[in-house]
């Protein structure tokens, strides 16, 4: 009996054994079928509506972004302007050119949101050339309702600009306010060395500049819409692509799923604080927002253009680290002006960094060497991708995809930063004045 149950059992095992192979055999190869890697990835990413396009349909799609683009302008152009201004015109006679000049300036609300005083000197003289530092001394005063005037930050704040004229002298930022605690300021200005001039001043003309409380409306509307239309956009995303595995995503979806979020942000959640609080805080956090997903985008950029090239293993001290430390010099640049500016300011409204910083200079050329570095590895990583994929199924049609829309958002880019600030923007004090060259609504958006 016990050797006819070791001839029974001996097959038995035998079988069970072959099956238990059989099927680590089957598990492995449907396992390499369902990651593949290298050439063969690029059959099996994820599916991506763009194969399925026509010409027609590509057309389309450039058509409807135009056409958004186009509804745009015509709201912006039809919109109310961002900046109110209101003149305090001051005559000026001999008794009162060393005298302080007492500004008030009109009721403010929060959907003023900031709050500048500039000033304009006229000579009698024209096609005057001038360039004097002038000393400035100014003092904030805080209206509150009882009628008093507390000082504000307890201090006189003394203060260098540089008066420079041409055909007429250019406009100098006395004090900048970047968040309001009362309805009303009252500023005393006094200029130590006018005096001293060889030409005779005709008139200083006094400026405040608020944005438009209307302009404020309409800002937070805008706002909200796009922050409902991004948070629709990201869910729809995600629901599309729940049945794949992240290994499969292609680059740029994987990249999409960090730019969603990042747009949601960009477009501030957080942005009605501003006219609940009153505090620097919710100003500082949308401008840490637009640069995270600004840096984030030319991040996009340098790391699809790279990937659709390198499939597979990305390592992250060769693919990513190099363009981490680029981008983030970059994020590093914008980010520490903004909140040095912000910082100072909420302690002297009259701090400028362009003109009060001997290290601005610096930043600048730094600023200016990091971004012509990174144009030129862009543009290497374009030209390389476009010569080696440019016969690929499927990946030219990416790639060509994603280049036409780089390029129309970079020259729209480019057209609007130009129609915002003008030759200013390679000039030494576009910085400081960014903020009040909006003319409408078109170029906020």
């Amino acid at each position: 009996m016990e050797a006819d149950f070791a001839a029974f059992g001996s097959p038995l095992c035998g079988e069970v054994k072959r099956f238990c192979r059989r099927v680590r055999e089957t598990y492995r190869e449907i396992k390499e079928d369902l990651t593949p890697y290298k050439d063969d990835r690029y059959y099996r990413l994820a599916p991506m509506r763009l194969y399925t396009l026509s010409k027609r349909h590509f057309v389309l799609v450039f058509v409807v972004f135009f056409v958004c683009f186009g509804l745009t302008v015509f709201i912006g152009i039809a919109g109310p302007n961002v900046i109110e201004t209101s003149v305090a015109r001051t005559d000026l006679n001999n008794s009162l050119k060393l005298k302080p000049f007492n500004l008030s300036s009109p009721p403010l609300s929060t959907y003023n949101q900031q709050l500048w005083l500039t000033c304009v000197v006229e000579l009698d003289q024209q096609d005057v050339s001038l360039k004097k530092n002038v000393s400035l001394t100014v003092k904030v005063l805080g209206v509150v309702k009882d009628g008093s005037t507390p000082y504000v930050n307890n201090q006189v704040h003394n203060r260098t600009r540089l008066l420079s004229c041409t055909q007429k002298c250019s406009e100098i930022i006395v004090a900048h306010l970047g968040y309001l605690n009362y309805t009303q300021y009252n500023i005393f200005v006094s200029f130590e060395d006018l005096y001293k001039l060889t030409y005779t001043i005709q008139n200083i003309t006094f400026t405040w500049k608020t944005y438009n409380p209307t302009f404020s409306q309409v800002e937070i509307w805008f706002r909200f819409v796009f922050v409902v239309l991004t948070f629709m956009v990201t869910c729809l995303f995600a629901h599309s692509l729940r049945k794949f595995s992240m290994r499969d995503w292609g680059i740029e979806q994987k990249w999409m799923s960090i730019l969603l979020p990042l747009l949601l942000l960009y477009n501030d959640p957080f942005f009605p604080l501003s006219f609940l609080v009153n505090s620097w805080f919710p100003g500082m956090l949308d401008d840490l927002f637009q640069s995270l997903f600004l840096c984030a985008l030319l991040l996009f950029w340098l790391c699809v253009y790279h990937g659709i090239r390198v499939q597979g293993e990305r390592k992250c001290l060769t693919f990513y680290l190099p363009k981490f430390f680029i981008v983030g010099l970059l994020w590093l640049a914008s980010v520490t002006l903004g909140i040095w500016q912000t910082v100072n300011e909420v302690h002297d409204p009259t701090y400028q960094y362009r003109v009060d910083t001997g290290n601005f200079q610096g930043m600048k050329i730094f600023f200016l060497v990091v971004a012509t570095t990174y144009i030129l590895y862009l543009l290497f990583l374009i030209v390389r991708a476009c010569s080696e994929l440019r016969n690929m199924p499927y990946v030219d049609l990416r790639l060509k995809f994603l280049t036409a829309l780089t390029f129309v958002v970079l020259v729209i880019s480019i057209v609007i930063l130009y129609l915002r600030f003008g030759a200013q923007v390679l000039q030494d004090n576009f910085v400081a004045e960014l903020s009040t060259h909006y003319q409408n609504y078109i170029l906020v958006l």
